[in-house]
């Protein structure tokens, strides 16, 4: 793919930009994820008396 000089400019300005800010998304995405699941463990817990039945 040729690029002229002005789009790898702003390629090469935009890209760490872009690049970060998909990175910090998955994050996000990913700690929302992990709280719910805590979350729901948590109730887990809480409704079968604070232990799992197959735990010992």
């Amino acid at each position: 793919m040729n690029l002229s000089v002005d789009q790898r400019d702003t390629l090469s300005r935009w890209l760490p930009t872009v690049l970060v800010v998909a990175a910090v998304w998955l994050l996000a995405r990913g700690l929302k994820r992990s709280f719910w699941a805590v979350f729901g463990i948590g109730w887990v817990m809480h409704w079968s008396g604070g232990r799992l039945p197959f735990w010992f």
